[in-house]
């Protein structure tokens, strides 16, 4: 089919910094059409303008590639909630509404495989062939639907990533691959993250990094050593929590009460729009090449990284203009900055 933008992703790369924006799944359940829990993206089939009104803002907000949500939409996430049926179809009509909208814009277009739940170590050749066979059939749908490059993500072990990666390159798809660092140190098979990096650039990833479970002041420490590490370009797509030395990945975040914060209270450690802005710059002074966001991100932090960027994206003709509010906007009152802040001093 017709691919929405006249140029590759590899030349798209090569023009500068590309912005990525994820966390459908976070954003949709937020709205009321994915279900916490299984997080299955059954919004597709149910109620895909939904989905598609999704994608657009993160299009407006200046996001480069509309991906398709196609995170756990494989065989086994979908049996789970009794849909395994309807695999194909909800495979095809993501990467169809993705197609649609990235016309909207000029943006590419990109297919999407995860963590599958199904490999295990213990067992790489059986539980392999079945991660393969699940792999192959979701990108299968996506090339004879149109995608321009795989985002092959939220990967916990070097084995899955590796056989991901050969699946893509049988469908001569170029793939940003990209690991989740929820264990200090070491993927679930024991390898560093800088060497799991390392292993798929030199196995022939166009582009390596990570994304999801850690937030971007404990994301950042590892991208400096992957800069180092590698001579391929990487990607970064933190969580917009605050996540620290004790706590480096969201998961494991409590409440002030000792509760569980993840996967549904964690506002009280979100990111505002201002500190993702701020680190997006960071990320590109050090040479990230593939700058994004990933669960609990939103069109509003896509933006602000955007704007920080130097690009003026359809969406910043709403950006704040808070010298107009009737209170903050009024200089002679200070009160409400006295409670609020002093917005002009935050990064734009």
């Amino acid at each position: 089919m017709t691919r929405p933008s006249s140029r590759t992703f590899t030349e798209r790369l090569a023009d500068g910094v590309m912005i990525g924006a994820e966390g459908y799944v976070f954003e949709l359940e937020r709205r009321g059409y994915i279900k916490a829990g299984p997080f299955v993206p059954e919004v597709i089939l149910d109620e895909p303008e939904a989905l598609r009104q999704l994608h657009r803002e993160f299009l407006r907000a200046g996001a480069d590639v509309m991906v398709a949500l196609t995170y756990y939409a494989h065989r086994q996430k979908l049996k789970d909630v009794g849909r395994d049926g309807q695999l194909e179809e909800l495979n095809r009509a993501a990467v169809r509404i993705a197609n649609e909208v990235a016309a909207e814009g000029g943006a590419l277009v990109a297919g999407n495989i995860c963590n599958t739940w199904s490999y295990d170590p213990a067992n790489p050749v059986a539980s392999g062939a079945v991660v393969r066979e699940q792999y192959r059939e979701q990108l299968t749908w996506a090339v004879d639907e149109g995608i321009d490059f795989v985002i092959a993500e939220t990967n916990d072990f070097v084995g899955e990533a590796l056989i991901g990666l050969e699946v893509c390159q049988e469908l001569n798809l170029p793939a940003v691959v990209t690991f989740a660092s929820v264990q200090p140190g070491k993927t679930y098979d024991d390898h560093d993250y800088i060497d799991a990096c390392k292993r798929l650039a030199d196995a022939g990833a166009s582009v390596v990094g990570f994304n999801c479970s850690r937030g971007p002041e404990t994301m950042q420490p590892m991208l400096e050593k992957l800069r180092a590490a590698v001579d391929i370009p990487i990607a970064a797509q933190p969580v917009p929590y605050r996540t620290d030395a004790a706590t480096p990945a969201f998961e494991s975040l409590t409440s002030a009460g000792g509760g569980r914060a993840f996967p549904i209270a964690l506002e009280p450690f979100a990111h505002t729009r201002f500190e993702m802005a701020e680190w997006a710059r960071r990320a590109a002074d050090l040479g990230v090449q593939y700058v994004g966001i990933c669960c609990g991100g939103a069109p509003h932090h896509v933006r602000a990284m955007a704007e920080a960027l130097g690009r003026t994206t359809p969406a910043s003709r709403y950006s704040p203009a808070l010298d107009l509010h009737p209170v903050l906007g009024t200089p002679a009152d200070t009160s409400a900055q006295g409670v609020m802040g002093d917005w002009s001093a935050a990064p734009v």
